[in-house]
């Protein structure tokens, strides 16, 4: 019988291989600046590649796999708004934003002449 915590230590063990095969196909794209660029980025798409085929067969992977696809499913369920629909949420955002903007400067020139003028006694000109 295989041990929960062996097992642990093993999907650990997997994660942290294929965050090095990912760093290692960074790392060769920056040593190895002498070879073509075609070559670089092919050790950029290795790394990346290998990484993930080793982090897929680790308990966090497959997670990770199901949540993707879980996800792809909900977001299939959703109803998007219409165009006319859009344009009418963006028309009453934009007049909020304008009778807000319109709110704060009246509370600005009413705050500026208590102030200035009443309390403080100072005239704007």
């Amino acid at each position: 019988m295989v041990d929960a915590r062996a097992l642990y230590m093993v999907d650990r063990i997997k994660i942290v291989v294929a965050a090095l095969l990912l760093v290692g196909g960074l790392a060769g794209f920056y040593f190895y600046s002498a070879l073509p660029m075609v070559a670089r980025v092919g050790m950029v798409l290795a790394g990346i590649a290998a990484g993930v085929a080793v982090g897929w067969f680790s308990a966090p992977g497959r997670q990770l796999a199901d949540f993707a696809r879980e996800s792809i499913t909900e977001v299939k369920k959703m109803v998007w708004p219409t165009r006319k629909e859009s344009f009418q949420i963006a028309a009453a955002v934009f007049g909020f934003v304008v009778v807000m903007a319109l709110f704060l400067w009246i509370v600005d020139k009413v705050l500026e002449l208590a102030l200035y003028d009443l309390i403080l006694g100072w005239k704007q000109s």
